[in-house]
């Protein structure tokens, strides 16, 4: 009972009294902060950093989870007053002020959670030394009868201040200081359509990028390879139409080269085709194309499929090209010797996570690593996010690596 007391009271005591001076050094710096606030846009963003601070280790004095934090300061520039005075954020904020003042009777009730029981046990010891000089619960002490009653009187009241007291009032300041440093729910709604809006620009930019880098790798292959061979097709019949009067047999035989050509330049328009939409996923659907590809990888997959219901055209082949690359990676890179693949459908997402047990170590990064990895990675990201989905790669030295992407299906 004793020892919970203490470590309550103690704990108490310990968030009044740094409160305290966290208020008292607030308040000093108060009247050149406001002075500069307007012409220095840092010291307000620092108030509502500062605002949050308190606000997190009120929920964690509390035992309370953290609630979602005040929106960050305006962005303004020097002297502009306008948006000072608009920011909600920063009105908010300056709630942390007038909550010094609450923070005066906090040290005293400290105070007292810590020095009255050891004071009236010193004071029942050493009273002797100089009577009535010694003062227990604010009275002379100057005979054993006054230091056997007053001495344990203080005793029991130090005890309840640390025990109780202190922790009520500590509890009560940190409740205030959440509930008056909360932003209103129009706030966090603006925040987040802020955020959510920052997120769009990124992802629209990101897709952007891909997509402009895929149109450039389509135009390549079609360039280096079909374009080529329709070329050389087109000469080669040229040629056959000019010898086909003198040299019918050497006409045939370009015939026949043609013939070759169209149909290599046909498997490789094909081939194209297939990086653009995969047709396995038009004939066999999300599940049977994924099996596919497990069945085609050099190192073992174990595959779990789900129930995946009706997925949108884009999420399929997003799903279907992150499994591909992934598993690529997996054969080239990792020095795996298993893969556990899982395919399911979550509500109104698709989820995907992919794990092998490689050396791991793998970054998202736009240019590749030593080993040739990340920007095969910076591309899946681009290509979920363009569907407003989200992949994370979790991949520590030694391994495993797992990736796990969610896709949005709609309802």
């Amino acid at each position: 009972m004793l020892t919970k007391i203490l470590r309550r009271g103690w704990t108490a005591a310990g968030y009044l009294l740094t409160r305290f001076a966290l208020g008292i050094a607030l308040l000093a710096a108060a009247p050149i902060g406001l002075l500069l606030s307007w012409a220095v846009p840092g010291l307000t963003a620092g108030l509502v950093e500062l605002a949050n601070a308190e606000r997190a280790k009120a929920s964690r004095y509390l035992g309370l989870p953290e609630e979602p934090p005040l929106p960050k300061a305006a962005t303004r520039k020097p002297g502009d007053f306008v948006t000072l005075a608009k920011d909600r954020s920063v009105r908010r904020s300056l709630w942390l002020l007038p909550m010094v003042l609450l923070t005066v009777p906090g040290l005293f009730v400290a105070t007292i959670a810590l020095f009255a029981a050891p004071g009236g046990l010193i004071g029942i010891a050493l009273w002797q030394l100089d009577p009535g000089e010694f003062t227990m619960m604010g009275v002379p002490v100057d005979s054993w009868l006054d230091a056997l009653v007053l001495g344990p009187a203080q005793v029991l009241v130090g005890l309840a201040f640390l025990g109780w007291v202190t922790p009520a009032v500590a509890s009560g300041y940190a409740r205030g200081l959440r509930r008056l440093l909360a932003p209103s729910q129009a706030e966090l709604e603006t925040a987040r359509l802020a955020q959510r809006v920052d997120e769009l620009t990124k992802s629209r930019a990101g897709a952007v990028d891909s997509h402009g880098a895929e149109l450039r790798r389509i135009e390549r292959d079609l360039h280096d390879g079909t374009q080529a061979q329709l070329v050389s097709l087109a000469m080669r019949i040229g040629v056959a139409k000019q010898l086909m009067a003198n040299d019918p047999e050497k006409a045939a035989q370009l015939l026949d080269d043609a013939r070759d050509g169209a149909e290599q330049a046909m498997t490789e328009l094909r081939g194209v085709l297939r990086t653009m939409y995969p047709p396995i996923l038009q004939d066999r659907g999300l599940a049977g194309a994924v099996s596919a590809l497990s069945a085609r990888s050099p190192i073992p997959v174990d595959l779990r499929v789900g129930d995946l219901g009706q997925v949108p055209a884009a999420v399929e082949a997003a799903a279907y090209f992150v499994v591909a690359e992934s598993l690529t990676n997996v054969s080239k890179h990792s020095a795996a010797g298993r893969v556990d693949l899982l395919l399911e459908r979550r509500g109104a997402e698709l989820y995907l996570s992919i794990t092998d047990d490689g050396i791991g170590g793998a970054r998202v990064g736009d240019q590749p690593d030593l080993l040739g990895r990340g920007s095969g990675l910076r591309g899946m990201v681009h290509r979920v996010e363009a569907i407003d989905g989200r992949m994370e790669l979790t991949s520590p030295i030694g391994g495993p690596t797992t990736v796990e992407v969610i896709l949005p299906c709609g309802s």
